[in-house]
């Protein structure tokens, strides 16, 4: 092992240990001459500038580190920032030779003068002095002035929009008592510092562009000069989308549904009715967070569309249950309906009855019924149209009554009394053969009223469909 050399290792870095340390000292005594001697006779009351008409210059620069809150509903912007001011101070200067080559110095902001610089739009009641942090002090006077800041901002929100709107929010910096004539601002950078900026979970940051502005308000005559950045804000919208526009679609796709609920089910206005309510659940789940204004936002327009489109496909609903249980009191099917809706509307919408399709339409049907009816006997038809015809059926009726009771005209008066049984026996026959009838044409009439509902209840199911796959293109494309 090299002895001499790992021992000569040791005395060199302890030699240079203690010579730093010495530095230290060195640059600690000098660093507090510097600062006996600077403010000895120094005030932070005044404006650093050897001539009073001469206009002291204040550069700014901001950085965005965080949005923490954008608060539609009272319009109030809350970031986190980093305030960078830079200015000259006239009275704190020195020589660098005589201070051991020291060149700046650290000290507390509140032993210099401050340009009082202000948020003019702050909305906050916060009324908290600036950080009290430190300023870099250089040996030519010049200031920096590094202070971090929780600033609340008003600003004007465009809810037209929502969920995929774009805001602009402005800061407005300026000095709250000195004019353009005693302290100007000037722009360090043409936009803010994004550099630092933490992602946001819902707004996306589209640029932040800087702007020096020179007011002369009605108070004063002298010109006031402020710096405005501008805020570009994107909501991220799919948050909103899936929450609260992907429900309200689905929602309102089952609006139509209920035309193809069947009547007798009796649910067809109780499912209208939830649509309806679930869907004022999601408009006032909107109406919360969004400011009053008379801008209604756009997913708040759909939310109303489709409100009314299923307030309207109810009360239709209403009115084809009425026409569906019209049963056998109502009048017949106009001939109108029986054309437009029951010929026509009925095949272009497929609407059929049980068994019945487009090859084999119901007067087929009907014509088959009739041909079954003329086969049966001659003594189920209507009653007798003149007197030869009651003579003729009455002769019949004996020689029936005659073969079958075997009397063969034997004894007339027992034939008379079995042919008036036999004729009232044929009057009740045909009464229950007429009530039959009659039965079988109230029921006609009442399928024909239930097809017909059918049928227009088919007609607003996709013309609802159809408005509703409308609306939702709209609102996508205006997206």
């Amino acid at each position: 092992m090299d002895w001499p050399h790992s021992c000569f290792s040791v005395c060199w870095i302890l030699w240079a240990a203690s010579r730093l340390r010495v530095i230290e000292a060195a640059e600690g005594k000098y660093a507090q001459k510097l600062f006996n001697d600077l403010f000895e006779d120094y005030s932070n009351a005044l404006r650093p500038v050897e001539d009073t008409d001469k206009v002291l210059n204040v550069t700014l620069q901001i950085t965005l580190s965080q949005i923490k809150d954008m608060d539609e509903r009272n319009q109030i912007l809350t970031a986190y920032l980093w305030i960078r001011q830079i200015w000259y101070d006239a009275y704190l200067k020195w020589d660098r030779d005589q201070y051991d080559g020291l060149d700046t110095i650290r000290i507390p902001s509140d032993l210099v003068w401050r340009p009082d610089i202000v948020l003019y739009n702050k909305a906050d009641d916060d009324s908290s002095e600036p950080v009290n942090t430190n300023v870099v002090l250089r040996y030519d006077g010049l200031i920096t002035w590094d202070s971090p800041a929780i600033t609340k901002s008003s600003c004007v929100v465009d809810v037209s929009y929502f969920p995929f709107d774009d805001q602009q929010c402005n800061l407005t910096f300026g000095s709250w008592t000195y004019n353009g004539n005693q302290v100007d601002i000037f722009n360090a950078l043409d936009s803010g510092d994004l550099s630092d900026f933490i992602e946001d979970v819902e707004w996306e940051i589209h640029g932040m562009p800087a702007v020096k502005n020179v007011i002369t308000y009605g108070c004063c005559s002298e010109p006031y000069p402020d710096i405005t950045f501008t805020l570009i804000l994107k909501r991220k919208s799919s948050f909103y989308i899936v929450n609260l526009l992907i429900p309200c679609v689905l929602i309102s796709f089952l609006a139509p549904l209920s035309f193809y609920l069947p009547a007798a089910s009796g649910e067809k206005v109780s499912l209208g009715v939830t649509v309806l309510l679930a869907m004022t659940v999601f408009q006032l789940m909107v109406a919360e967070i969004m400011p009053p204004s008379e801008n209604v936002p756009l997913i708040g327009k759909y939310y109303i569309a489709t409100m009314t489109l299923i307030t309207a496909s109810t009360a239709l609903t209403i009115m084809v249950m009425n026409i569906h249980f019209c049963g056998a009191e109502a009048k017949p099917v106009p001939q109108w309906a029986r054309v437009v809706i029951l010929k026509y509307m009925s095949k272009i919408l497929f609407v059929y009855d049980v068994g019945e399709s487009f090859a084999s339409p119901r007067h087929s049907k009907e014509q088959e019924r009739h041909q079954k009816n003329s086969k049966l006997p001659e003594l189920h038809r209507k009653g007798p149209r003149n007197r030869d015809n009651n003579i003729s059926r009455k002769k019949e009726i004996n020689r029936l009554l005659n073969n079958d009771l075997g009397t063969q005209g034997e004894n007339p008066k027992e034939a008379d009394n079995y042919c008036a049984r036999y004729t009232a026996l044929t009057r009740n026959i045909e009464y229950i053969a007429k009530c039959l009838k009659d039965h079988r044409t109230n029921n006609a009439k009442g399928i024909e009223w239930k097809k017909v509902a059918k049928v227009i209840d088919r007609f607003f199911m996709w013309i609802f469909f159809i408005m509703v796959f409308a609306m939702s293109i709209l609102i996508i494309a205006k997206a």
